[in-house]
């Protein structure tokens, strides 16, 4: 489970000290004299790429150092699992498209020319032609003419069928959460094979069942469901020797490396589990292997590697490989470590029902990390906050690890600005707070949200995992569950009494204007005219702030302002709010623990799906005078070994592309492991 950075306007500028044009003067060179970090990389469309610092590199041992980069090696080397599960046409479109950038000879000034460019950037992207977050097609801005002839002066081949998918309303959504559309087969995503309903795979999986119903296997995680050849459902797991083969076989090549490094023996041995994981395809080896990771807390190296969020499934079984790989912060951690150790107090003063609480929570372990690769699923567009594993009963048994990726949150605060908070907060004062106490909030939010709030609450005794009870609703309604677990603590002066803020109330009041000013207002710059919302925690934004808007809209708890002709949502009584937030925890946890479908299912409809078309249209035209773009993501270093005449390696180095499209090609390069088509 993951938390997005919040959309553009609802976070304050960092604290720190940020010029214009995003460089931060924080880098010392080898005289002790300040050096300037310039985060922006690139930009287009709608889309600006940055790059993170990892600093406390050169503090590591050779030993560690080794360790990160193997384990890099193997994220990378999945890459193109991501690109090939998003879409089965994406591996043979990026090569096209990749051959024109790197072949085409003739007018490059030419307005078309441009829009190829930018066509391509936005695939690189979203790892496909899918939308990485409205999971919308990305048509082209040139026409299917105009591609012909690249394609004919770079002799670069594509199946006429693919050319015409580009330019014409097939596969259309990448993952179809409209009901009214069968889930399956109104999906892109290559999770399922043609002709696949929603029965046939709710079918299936019926079939199966786990040894243990206590402890239920992640069934369907790790494979594509497909018909034979006499129309039967089969599975094409992912595992050496089966679907993404030659892929995986370089993952476990690296991971084996990585064992050798490991900072101890449990590390050692989570890691061989994994690799085992790999090699069987076997889901029990996974519980395993999660277990052991869990358990593996020592070390100042740690990762994430597997097939594990299940948001680009619409049946929210099937999970997209992801990797981050990561090096821990030791000042932040020891600060936010006060959250975890108190998992128990939170849990016990929440609002929720008493036979929904845990009874002990445990092995609750939280951390600031900073980044040092990325891929799959985390890249570019990467998380900010990771709460794992994802099984609810391991979680319940064995605890969570969540991670706060501290060096990307920093990145993203020193490339921003206050202007759009100016432009959306009420007034001066509310701009003041969240100037001031912004950052602050925004990372404690994002602690209660990983810490307490996915580790929270339990599941009654007989009901099925939310992926079966509540289907494609059980994603945003975690999301928006873990966000109130967050929201409810964050206007308590508890926070204060445990030293993690020194004015609780100010902090609060921050933490609220922020989250009421996006999930109504903001991040609608990130939905295109007369669109629905269908990414789960835009979703889970809206839905959570628009409940309590209207629950408390009698009492004026939140009002909506028009000034000057611009629409503001002010909040009028924070202690009512809370108790709204409260509230709303309650009920949300009710549903996952009841399995209550329909009124999840009316929760998130009525609430967190429509989008008012006139302020949606007023907030576009505020938004058009910033130059900013409403998404962000990242490239990232590469880390590149120095060796002695033995071939030992002596170091290794951070080197950062120039450029985000000369990152792109180089992973295309040395990590294309996959045939165009699996």
């Amino acid at each position: 489970m993951r938390l997005h950075m919040i959309a553009i306007g609802a976070l304050a500028a960092s604290s720190l000290l940020v010029s214009l044009d995003g460089r931060a003067q924080n880098k010392k060179n080898s005289k002790g004299e300040m050096e300037s970090f310039n985060f922006k990389v690139d930009r287009f469309a709608d889309i600006e790429v940055l790059k993170y610092q990892v600093p406390e590199w050169n503090k590591l041992t050779l030993k560690e150092k080794e360790l990160v980069y193997y384990l890099s090696q193997a994220g990378l080397s999945g890459r193109d699992i991501f690109w090939d599960q998003n879409y089965k046409y994406n591996l043979r479109i990026r090569k096209a498209l990749e051959n024109i950038y790197k072949k085409y000879k003739g007018d490059k000034n030419t307005e078309d020319w441009k829009n190829f460019e930018t066509y391509i950037k936005r695939v690189w992207f979203s790892n496909g032609i899918h939308h990485h977050y409205s999971n919308d097609k990305i048509k082209p801005e040139f026409t299917k003419e105009y591609f012909k002839a690249l394609l004919r002066s770079t002799k670069t081949e594509l199946n006429s069928e693919i050319i015409a998918i580009l330019f014409n309303d097939a596969d259309n959504k990448k993952v179809n959460l409209d009901e009214s559309k069968d889930l399956v087969e109104g999906s892109a995503v290559n999770f399922y094979g043609k002709g696949i309903t929603v029965k046939d795979v709710e079918d299936y999986y019926a079939t199966k069942g786990t040894p243990d119903k206590d402890r239920p296997l992640s069934l369907g995680l790790n494979s594509q469901l497909v018909k034979n050849a006499n129309g039967q459902l089969e599975e094409k797991v992912w595992k050496s020797g089966g679907m993404y083969d030659s892929a995986i076989n370089k993952i476990i090549f690296w991971l084996e490396k990585a064992v050798t490094v490991a900072e101890n023996k449990p590390q050692a041995e989570a890691l061989k589990l994994l690799i085992q994981f790999y090699k069987t395809g076997d889901l029990k080896v996974w519980d395993d292997y999660n277990i052991a990771w869990l358990q593996a807390t020592e070390g100042n190296i740690d990762y994430i590697n597997g097939f594990i969020e299940v948001y680009n499934d619409p049946l929210g079984q099937k999970g997209s490989y992801e990797t981050i790989i990561q090096i821990k912060d030791f000042d932040m951690s020891a600060k936010m470590e006060v959250i975890s150790k108190n998992a128990q107090w939170f849990e016990d003063h929440s609002p929720l029902k008493p036979e929904h609480k845990k009874k002990e929570v445990v092995g609750v372990t939280y951390k600031t990390v900073i980044v040092a690769s990325e891929a799959g699923d985390s890249s570019p567009s990467t998380p900010i906050g990771v709460n794992l594993p994802n099984a609810d009963w391991i979680r319940a048994e064995y605890g969570s690890k969540s991670v706060s990726l501290g060096n990307i949150i920093d990145a993203y605060n020193m490339a921003g600005g206050t202007e759009k908070l100016k432009e959306f907060a009420y007034d001066e004062e509310e701009f003041e707070l969240s100037k001031k106490y912004g950052e602050l909030a925004d990372k404690l939010h994002t602690a209660l949200h990983e810490v307490v709030g996915h580790a929270s609450g339990q599941i009654n005794k007989g009901i099925g995992t939310p992926k079966e009870t509540l289907k494609s609703y059980a994603s945003t309604l975690e999301e928006g569950r873990a966000d109130l677990v967050g929201l409810y603590y964050l206007y308590d002066p508890k926070l204060q009494e445990l030293g993690l803020v020194e004015d609780w109330e100010k902090v609060g009041k921050t933490a609220y204007n922020d989250y009421i000013r996006n999930g109504l207002m903001t991040q609608l710059v990130r939905i295109e005219p007369g669109k629905d919302i269908e990414e789960a925690h835009m979703r889970n934004r809206q839905w959570v702030s628009a409940w309590v808007y209207e629950k408390g809209k009698d009492e004026k708890v939140i009002e909506k302002i028009v000034k000057n002709g611009k629409t503001y949502f002010k909040i009028n009584d924070y202690k009512k709010l809370h108790k709204l937030f409260g509230d709303l925890l309650r009920e949300t946890q009710r549903i996952k623990s009841e399995g209550d479908y329909e009124a999840g299912k009316d929760l998130v409809e009525t609430y967190g799906v429509k989008v008012d078309p006139a302020l949606h249209k007023e907030i576009l035209e505020r938004n058009a005078k910033f130059n900013t773009a409403a998404y962000k993501g990242f490239i990232n270093p590469i880390l590149t070994p120095k060796v002695n005449v033995k071939g030992e390696i002596i170091d290794i180095e951070i080197v950062y592309p120039k450029t985000f499209a000369e990152q792109m090609l180089y992973y295309s390069e040395n990590y294309g492991f996959l045939p165009l088509n699996n």
